[in-house]
């Protein structure tokens, strides 16, 4: 699945890019588009992730999950189709993000709550650095596939994507029966929608970690001006547009592998805000190079310590958060990925159609750098958390709901 969505959203932002500027207009203008491209699949994620949390905790998880996937093979075929008869344009890509942040917003929460259900929690941090894998390996695969596939055939990245999305729904109904979290019956759907957002912000640790998160990458995510570098800065074409997009996915693949045998234990927090202080800076770098080698090496350390930080926020969310909130703090910690990625996406646009685009990358390194610096301080528990290990007052409550709910869904 995240072969085909990688692969997918490379050649939407390529395509976007390329009508754009063949349309005659500058780099500002067509950067701008770009940021419309982030803003449409956001803004669906934002409106929707709060009732797909629920739906996570309320529904069937594979379900849910099969069904985005199946929404997404949709969107793919019809790319695929609009390109192989010329009649791609802007307004068809534009309308296919917002499917693809309806399907994305609905996955989100499902998956990621799937994932405790399937392994101990002792083994949790391992599981996630396994899962983080292949889906590094997705994004390393995907925006490789695509490229080069673009470069035999303008429609053949959509053909091959509609393909791996039918594998995926083939994948995801091979899942057995998972425990279902209760149902609180004196408690009405937008209650249970607020209960979960009030966990979050009342629990120190995961509200800071996920709006750590928020900002940093909302700031410093350069992926969306990628075209504007492959095409008009470093000048290396679509095939070079793929090894810009594999780079970062290559670090952090790599990294993922490592701790999947090397887990992290100790100086948890610590860790995760220098890791994100190192994003910043290579983001930096990337943004000022005019070399390639260059900016694949700095891209490739973004990509690990994001990885890096990454890694250590969602263990310490999941082991910090009761089994019957997961789906809902699961939504709301998608909604902050979605706003850092695609409104990030939309932030870096927008900033590079009104200052350029180098400004616009070395200006996100900068804000990220200095949110660690402030997160630090409004946030001490991340200096001080050691180990991923949770209060002992949710290990009891997990313990009751396990006692509570022995049935499966």
């Amino acid at each position: 699945m995240t072969l085909a969505q990688y692969a997918m959203l490379l050649i939407i932002g390529w395509q976007t890019y390329n009508i754009a500027r063949d349309g005659g207009m500058t780099i500002a203008g067509a950067s701008g588009q770009l940021a419309l491209i982030g803003l449409l699949q956001f803004l669906p994620l934002f409106i929707l992730t709060p009732f797909s949390g629920l739906a996570a905790d309320r529904f069937d998880r594979r379900s849910l999950g099969r069904l985005t996937v199946l929404l997404q093979l949709i969107c793919a075929a019809v790319l695929g189709w609009a390109t192989w008869t010329d009649a791609i344009s802007i307004p068809i890509l534009f309308g296919i993000a917002v499917l693809l942040g309806v399907a994305r917003g609905f996955a989100g929460p499902a998956l990621s709550a799937l994932a405790p259900n399937l392994v101990p929690k002792d083994i949790l941090p391992t599981a996630i650095a396994l899962s983080s894998i292949s889906w590094q390996v997705g994004m390393i695969g995907g925006p490789a596939l695509g490229g080069y596939l673009y470069a035999i055939g303008p429609a053949l990245p959509y053909a091959v994507a509609t393909g791996l999305f039918a594998v995926s729904v083939v994948a995801l109904s091979l899942i057995g029966k998972v425990p279902q979290p209760a149902i609180r019956k004196d408690q009405r759907p937008i209650g249970a929608i607020v209960d979960g957002m009030k966990y979050v912000v009342h629990n120190k640790m995961v509200l800071g970690a996920i709006t750590l998160d928020l900002l940093a990458v909302f700031l410093a995510g350069a992926t969306a001006l990628f075209p504007v570098y492959a095409r008009d800065i470093l000048q290396v074409g679509e095939t070079g547009l793929s090894q810009l997009a594999m780079a970062p996915a290559v670090g952090a693949a790599l990294t993922a592998l490592w701790f999947s045998f090397r887990p992290i234990k100790t100086g948890v927090g610590p860790k995760m805000l220098w890791a994100v202080a190192v994003f910043g800076l290579a983001t930096i770098i990337f943004g000022l190079s005019k070399s390639m080698p260059l900016s694949l090496a700095m891209l490739f350390i973004v990509g690990a310590a994001d990885m890096f930080s990454v890694y250590i926020r969602q263990s310490l969310i999941q082991l910090h958060t009761p089994d019957d909130k997961r789906g809902r703090v699961s939504s709301v910690s998608l909604l902050t990925i979605s706003a850092s990625n695609e409104g990030g996406d939309f932030f870096s646009g927008t900033l590079a159609f009104l200052i350029g685009p180098v400004a616009a990358v070395v200006a996100g390194g900068i804000g990220a750098i200095v949110t660690v610096g402030l997160w630090s301080r409004v946030f001490p528990v991340l200096r001080t958390t050691k180990t991923f290990d949770p209060p002992d007052n949710l290990l009891e409550d997990d313990q009751k709901q396990d006692r509570t709910n022995p049935q499966e869904a």
